[in-house]
């Protein structure tokens, strides 16, 4: 009876097991800055931006939860630069290391990729004092 409470538990907790995680640092696909997200604070802070350096600090995700509905996609809210609020998003994980949000306002919609990293890189100013 033992074995079969275990091959059960397993059955039943194995898709979680197989579901994406978006925890990480990640950095935008055409652009020079980088993420961080973290699934148990629900949120996303940037941890590197060269074009726009008074962005870092910033959670630029906030409100982050799994969709029951869908495996790998995620939904909260992303911080729209240009309209200088929060509008809702859905994020996915269309592979391990690339990730889309997609943010509709109105009739336009705009996604955004970013793909995975191990780490965010020192700045080029904490790089040039460094020893050597």
């Amino acid at each position: 009876m033992n074995r079969i409470a275990v091959f059960l538990c397993a059955m039943l907790t194995a898709p979680l097991s197989l579901a994406g995680d978006i925890s990480g640092f990640w950095k935008h696909a055409d652009e020079p800055g980088w993420i961080e997200i973290s699934l148990d604070e629900g949120e996303g802070t940037v941890l590197r931006n060269d074009k726009f350096p008074e962005r870092v600090g910033r959670q630029i995700i906030r409100e982050l939860e799994a969709d029951g509905a869908s495996e790998n996609v995620w939904r909260g809210q992303v911080y729209a630069e240009k309209l200088g609020e929060y509008k809702d998003a859905e994020i996915s994980l269309k592979e391990p290391d690339l990730m889309q949000f997609k943010v509709k306002v109105g009739f336009m919609s705009r996604t955004i990729e970013w793909v995975r990293v191990d780490a965010v890189p020192a700045t080029a100013s904490l790089q040039e004092g460094a020893p050597k």
